[in-house]
């Protein structure tokens, strides 16, 4: 169990690090290609990546009819409608609303395994969840954020982005008991084109594809391999090791790497709201893991 618990955290943390580092890549590729048609080539190539692996599969670790739709519908839930309504979040409101607001993914992933999952809420798990929380309010600084009637739609976005995020991960969870990581996966992947390419081909009528050079075409690579494909996996497989409630918590790992890259790659000065926050973001997760390892420990 502590070796699961162990992996579930190196697959989990480093997911959310790849997806916290990503933003400085997707600012540059987002001057060229519109966000509903980028988030459908990301997925299309991990889709394509991944097919590429399921197909090595035998035929006994494929889905059933019934199987197959059951994931496809988590990947609506999660790439579909999460993914998408952040990139409308981001999109009409701000950097530092978005943070806060979807920082609120792991509370909502709690809720959802005690609902979904049985899975205890015990004392622990919310005390780490709130370290980690307040450790990237800390960060953010709310007083930078405007939550004002004009980025009213945009703040309602992200917000069901949050709440979608957290569902889909607790769905993953449950539909791990049953597929492997890399099944679940490709359909899920798969289940979020559904929404994205209608969406991609209403973007394309009034934002064109601008025009694609060297640099932009490596970060579409970058997006589609390493920040979909495979953080996509990893993030999947972190659920089907650990307990959800516990794998909340590496979340936190995105918007710390992403500001942290922000103070060393674009100069933003290091202060003393990082410090502090940072070691909450750090302690929070330990204390749940040290915790979590110390309990299956004394039950075996």
């Amino acid at each position: 169990m502590f070796k699961a618990d162990i992996r579930g955290a190196i697959y989990g943390l480093t997911a959310a690090a790849i997806w916290g580092g990503m933003y400085v890549v997707s600012d540059v590729v987002l001057r060229t290609i519109p966000p509903f048609t980028l988030l459908s080539i990301r997925l299309l190539m991990a889709v394509i990546i991944l097919g590429i692996l399921v197909r090595g599969m035998p035929d006994t670790a494929r889905p059933t009819r019934a199987g197959m739709l059951r994931l496809l519908g988590v990947g609506v839930i999660g790439f579909g409608i999460s993914v998408g309504a952040q990139f409308v979040g981001t999109d009409k409101s701000t950097a530092v609303n978005g943070t806060l607001v979807t920082s609120a993914s792991p509370a909502f992933i709690l809720i959802f395994a005690a609902l979904l999952l049985r899975e205890r809420l015990t004392a622990i798990r919310i005390i780490a969840v709130a370290l980690a929380t307040i450790g990237v309010i800390v960060i953010i600084d709310p007083a930078n954020a405007n939550f004002g009637s004009e980025t009213f739609f945009g703040d309602m976005a992200l917000a069901v982005a949050a709440i979608t995020w957290g569902l889909y991960s607790v769905l993953v969870r449950r539909v791990s008991a049953h597929f492997d990581t890399l099944i679940v996966s490709y359909y899920a992947l798969m289940g979020g084109l559904i929404l994205t390419i209608p969406a991609a081909a209403l973007e394309l009528t009034s934002r064109p594809i601008g025009t694609v050079d060297l640099g932009t075409l490596v970060g579409i690579l970058y997006l589609g391999i390493v920040s979909t494909a495979v953080a996509m996996w990893m993030w999947n497989r972190a659920f089907a090791l650990v307990d959800a409630s516990v794998a909340s918590l590496f979340f936190f790992a995105q918007p710390l790497v992403g500001t942290l890259l922000s103070a060393l790659l674009l100069n933003q000065q290091m202060t003393t709201n990082l410090w502090i926050g940072s070691a909450l973001i750090i302690a929070g997760v330990l204390f749940s893991l040290i915790r979590t390892s110390k309990t299956a420990a004394s039950s075996t």
